[in-house]
């Protein structure tokens, strides 16, 4: 009987021939001075350039042009990408808005959360999280990070509620999709809201459903940077009727739906966020790429972990066990300066550019910011929240974990992950090449 390649078969056997060509492409590259001390770089050519048009989103925007509806209250084109949107992530109801910081806002209003309350949030995330929150006169509750995933640490999301929790906003980021199950379990058996953050994680999945449709609401960004682009833009996704009314007065300056922009009655509270007829012209068009764009950068982002895997000091973001598809709109790793001869992280940076390879160094410590604690210290605050509440409330946010990752962390783009295979390989070699010389990069 022919032997059955098992999965498990499989992997040990990739692993092991990896390791062999790791080793032996060690002692290549161990000949070749780093181009930070004048050898020749790695990498010439540079990575594929973000954004990806062409004449389909020139149409697009001048089919709105032309039409001379320029905005949703007379146009199509929002209308088509929310029905268009909503179907893709698999939720009920779509609201597009201006950004995601917008979806956000509009989220932490329609669920309730105002002056007297706590949201849960991480400490590694966009500075848009905490933000939203103060415009809410609500306190931000940070909790710890999981350093092996990047993402907020689900055991220790419990101890900090309180009864003046009112949300929970957690954060998919980087495309990584943090532990659904856990978070959602906290929430359901205290009763809380989950603004589900996946403005970093189109397309991502948790257990084959895809991100931002686990929420109360969840939210997205089409920013320049995203993985799906409109310059700027932003949705809120939900499968509760009654919410999505609220969401769209309140996006809409208190006007629910109306047959007509002269309709001047008023529903809810609100400010105005839409989304423009240009935007979601070119959100439709891009949507066309998504998809494979998508299975390119997941494709490229698995490989790349498993070569980095092999060079000590490099640890990739781990991904939970429930994650079925990580959209890489980041591919994350930690670095460990004492297995590159000491070599600091921000030279180990400059370094990598030099071989054609730009990385970043991430996010400092969101909970640190002196503007929140400044603003918690605000006339405005002080007169929601006594000297007690806030001294209580500044005790609570150490994030040591945190601390520790964001001396650490080292990010490549998501346009980094278009390329062929091979640029993977490269990004390795630049890696291997400045782990071999780091002792003679120290003293440089």
């Amino acid at each position: 009987m022919a032997d059955k390649l098992t999965r498990r078969r499989y992997i040990l056997t990739a692993a092991s021939a990896l390791g062999a060509s790791a080793k032996a492409f060690a002692g290549t590259v161990g000949d070749k001075k780093p181009a930070l001390l004048g050898g020749k770089p790695v990498r010439s050519r540079p990575f594929p350039t973000w954004p990806v048009f062409d004449s389909a989103e020139e149409e697009a925007l001048n089919t709105v042009l032309w039409s001379g509806r320029w905005f949703r209250g007379r146009g199509k084109q929002v209308d088509r990408f929310e029905a268009a949107y909503a179907k893709l992530i698999g939720a009920k109801h779509c609201l597009a808005t201006a950004n995601g910081t917008s979806a956000l806002f509009t989220s932490l209003s329609v669920v309730g959360v105002g002056p007297g309350d706590e949201v849960i949030l991480p400490p590694y995330t966009f500075v848009a999280c905490v933000n939203v929150i103060l415009l809410c006169h609500a306190l931000p509750v940070f909790v710890d990070t999981d350093r092996e995933t990047f993402q907020i640490d689900p055991r220790k999301i419990e101890a900090a509620i309180t009864d003046r929790t009112r949300a929970i906003m957690p954060v998919h980021l980087g495309g990584n999709p943090f532990d659904v199950d856990a978070v959602l379990a906290v929430a359901k058996k205290h009763k809380l809201a989950v603004v589900e953050d996946s403005c970093q994680a189109h397309m991502a999945e948790w257990k084959g459903r895809r991100t931002g449709s686990f929420g109360t609401t969840g939210c997205f960004s089409f920013q320049a940077s995203k993985n799906l682009n409109s310059g700027e833009g932003g949705a809120l996704l939900t499968d509760d009727d009654e919410l999505a009314e609220r969401a769209y007065a309140f996006h809409n300056n208190s006007r629910g739906k109306v047959r007509h922009s002269y309709d001047f009655s008023y529903s809810y509270r609100g400010t105005n966020v839409r989304m423009t007829e240009f935007q979601a012209a070119l959100l439709l068009a891009q949507m066309k790429r998504l998809e494979a764009q998508t299975e390119r950068r997941s494709e490229n982002g698995a490989y790349l972990t498993k070569l980095l895997r092999e060079i000590p000091g490099i640890e990739p973001a781990r991904e939970y066990e429930g994650c079925t598809r990580n959209a890489y709109h980041l591919y994350m790793f930690r670095y460990d300066p004492a297995q590159f001869a000491g070599l600091p992280r921000e030279k180990f940076l400059k370094a990598l550019a030099a071989e054609g390879v730009r990385a970043s160094k991430g996010y400092s410590p969101l909970n640190k910011e002196p503007f929140i604690k400044n603003t918690i210290r605000s006339r405005a605050y002080r007169a929601i929240y006594s000297d007690r509440e806030i001294a209580e409330w500044e005790e609570r946010n150490s994030c040591p974990e945190n601390d520790r990752l964001c001396t650490e962390a080292v990010w490549l783009t998501q346009n980094m992950l278009l390329g062929p295979r091979s640029d993977m390989d490269q990004i390795a070699e630049a890696i291997r090449k400045i782990q071999a010389h780091a002792a003679e990069l120290v003293k440089a």
